[in-house]
């Protein structure tokens, strides 16, 4: 109503100017006429353009509650505004607006599911390079540069595991299956396939679970959440003798609870609130040049799809905890 009386002001106001003139005239023209008949004229003028703005209102309701409330009109573009010329014409204004959102909405979506198969198919080819040089690493006599290729190969590994997870982080509807897994054996796999990293850092992994610890998830993003926890529980920790990386799971409450607990350098409390942002490394991630910003989010991303809940504690020169919990479903 406001927003129409507003739109009407002008019209309201010529009105009311006409008003003033129509005496006026009378007067100026000498015509002898009753002040009655002219206040009769003036009230029938004045019920006209009330019943005018009655219907007028009524007419463009719709109109004027959408003009209100813009929203409504983004979130249902095609619902009706009215028989009026101007909200037909608006109406046909936000269907060829919607029209072309949704093109380029599908255009977009096509790009980018492009961009998916390219990248998992890129992968993909990279790693049968990747598994002839591991053949050949076999016939290399010098174990010190065996190992320092190794090493190189293992990250290039996990990196092009990054990048499939991420670009398979757009489809993960259509890319997980949750099943009744046991805890204590993912996080052993995850532990022998990261067996490398911890003998080359000079860490001791200690795991302490009980081995009737079930979880609902799904074993390939659990172990790459998993995986990349560790990564970081090794590189960030110091390589002096007698280190380790504490994994401990436990009952806590209605709460199965995952603790990976590293003797590293820790976080800053000015980056503790930001490391799971994308791309963020931080104060000590600057300190090692193969930090992409990405481990965290991803983690944090994948446990907000599988349902799990993710933590993390630190402080500078006292290590770093990352807590996973799920629910117990038993």
């Amino acid at each position: 109503m406001k927003l129409f009386l507003r739109d009407q002001l002008p019209l309201i106001g010529f009105y009311l100017l006409q008003m003033l003139l129509v005496p006026c005239v009378y007067w100026l023209s000498g015509e002898d006429r009753p002040m009655k008949i002219v206040l009769y004229g003036m009230f029938l003028s004045t019920v006209v353009l009330l019943v005018y703005l009655t219907v007028r209102y009524f007419h463009l309701h719709p109109y004027y509650r959408v003009l209100q409330q813009p929203q409504r009109l983004v979130q249902e573009p095609f619902q009706s505004l009215g028989n009026a010329p101007v909200a037909n014409c608006l109406q046909e204004l936000m269907h060829e607006l919607e029209r072309n959102r949704q093109h380029e909405m599908g255009q977009l979506r096509m790009h980018s599911e492009q961009q998916v198969v390219f990248m998992n198919r890129w992968v993909h080819q990279m790693k049968t390079p990747l598994s002839i040089i591991q053949l050949t690493l076999e016939d290399v006599d010098d174990d010190k540069t065996a190992g320092s290729i190794q090493d190189e190969l293992d990250k290039m590994r996990k990196g092009l595991e990054m990048v499939l997870h991420s670009s398979r982080l757009e489809q993960f509807e259509g890319d997980f299956r949750v099943e009744l897994l046991s805890l204590p054996e993912v996080v052993r796999s995850s532990v022998a396939e990261n067996r490398r990293l911890f003998i080359r850092r000079g860490i001791t992994p200690d795991i302490q679970m009980d081995n009737e610890l079930l979880v609902y998830s799904d074993s390939k993003w659990l172990r790459f959440m998993l995986t990349q926890i560790l990564t970081n529980a090794v590189n960030y920790s110091d390589s002096k003798a007698g280190k380790k990386v504490m994994i401990t799971a436990y009952m806590k409450e209605e709460r199965i609870v995952l603790d990976i607990q590293d003797q590293g350098i820790g976080i800053s409390a000015e980056d503790i609130q930001r490391v799971f942002n994308p791309y963020f490394t931080g104060e000590r991630g600057r300190q090692y040049h193969e930090s992409t910003g990405m481990g965290l989010y991803l983690v944090r991303e994948i446990s907000a799809r599988l349902g799990n809940q993710i933590e993390l504690f630190s402080k500078p020169d006292e290590g770093t905890l990352v807590r996973f919990s799920w629910m117990n479903r038993k």
